[in-house]
């Protein structure tokens, strides 16, 4: 397989923090190692991501069928490292558009010449499945395989998860978290602090992934609302996660635009049990009142009946709709 030209690379790291509703600005030359880019959270804040990537070829070697590497050419060791931010190291395979994520502080340092790195491929294909995936090589070094929806949560994980991923308890653990199996606190109470908070994480990121990645799916990508599409819709919980009874159930889902989804997790609008998105009248009155309405008789234009799955079995169930709208303390009109 031919390297993958380096704007393409550059358009599949940006594409992959889009999915992980993220916003990135690419702040170096396309060319240079490390890539750099200035990212943004959904809560709007900044960080700084360096990031090291090079196409996966196939190794080579007929014995090895599935294994799969990254040559690292065009850069000096040691590797420069990001001072105020995130630095990883990357494989990327355009035919799955999955990552390969390898550990910065064993490659960081290298002898003259252009290394490898290798990866079995089916980690890249479980991955797809799974969000993240983890692979232990002879050496006992952790690669994993990540899902564009969850880039930047390897990322900000990447030193903890090569880290204790060397572990086989912990790597056993890893793999069951992010394959969303149920973990007892009986099967972390062996583990230190830090161990455990990774496993504890893996197992968030992946719920909150999978239930993300079924809600766009089911809904086509489209706001139920405005039924827009523009890479610009939310997975939102009707009953707020942390709310009692919540769950990431995709009946407890509906996509929503940004502005749509933060107006419902606010109770400007609610959802009410025929499926009609509506105004919150208390809600209405209130901004009414602080003159804060401007613009609103064109936001409830888009109001109504809300674009439903085919598959009835995803519709948003009624008794999370009902203790969404009690939760919120909605008054329905």
């Amino acid at each position: 397989m031919p390297a993958t030209d380096p704007h393409q690379l550059i358009q599949a790291i940006l594409d992959a923090i889009e999915d992980c509703v993220y916003s990135a600005v690419p702040v170096s030359p396309v060319r240079r190692h490390p890539r750099k880019f200035a990212v943004t959270s959904p809560e709007g804040h900044g960080l700084s991501l360096w990031v090291y990537i090079w196409t996966l070829t196939h190794g080579g070697r007929s014995s090895l069928p599935h294994e799969y590497r990254i040559q690292m050419t065009t850069v000096n060791s040691p590797l420069d490292v990001n001072p105020t931010g995130l630095t990883i190291l990357l494989g990327y395979e355009p035919s799955r558009k999955a990552f390969a994520g390898f550990d910065l502080s064993r490659h960081r340092l290298f002898t003259t010449g252009s290394p490898s790195i290798q990866i079995d491929i089916r980690t890249l294909d479980q991955s797809l499945q799974d969000g993240l995936a983890f692979y232990r090589k002879s050496n006992s070094e952790i690669a994993v395989g990540a899902r564009p929806d969850q880039l930047m949560a390897y990322a900000q994980n990447a030193q903890n998860l090569h880290t204790y991923g060397r572990q086989a308890d912990t790597l056993g653990l890893l793999q069951k978290a992010s394959s969303l199996q149920e973990i007892s606190e009986q099967d972390i109470a062996f583990l230190n602090a830090q161990r455990k908070r990774i496993i504890q994480t893996v197992s968030r990121l992946s719920r909150q992934a999978n239930f993300r990645q079924q809600v766009l799916y089911a809904y086509g990508n489209r706001c139920a609302v405005t039924r827009m599409q523009l890479r610009l819709v939310d997975a939102a919980h009707i009953l707020p996660v942390g709310a009692p009874g919540s769950a990431d159930d995709i009946r407890n889902g509906i996509a929503l635009s940004p502005t749509y989804h933060r107006a419902f997790d606010n109770g400007l609008i609610y959802l009410d049990e025929s499926h009609t998105m509506r105004v919150n009248p208390e809600r209405e009155s209130s901004l009414a009142a602080l003159r804060l309405d401007g613009g609103l008789s064109g936001f409830k234009a888009a109001l109504g009946r809300v674009l439903l799955p085919p598959d009835r079995r995803q519709w948003p169930h009624a008794t999370f709709i009902k203790n969404a709208n009690r939760f919120r303390k909605v008054r329905e009109s």
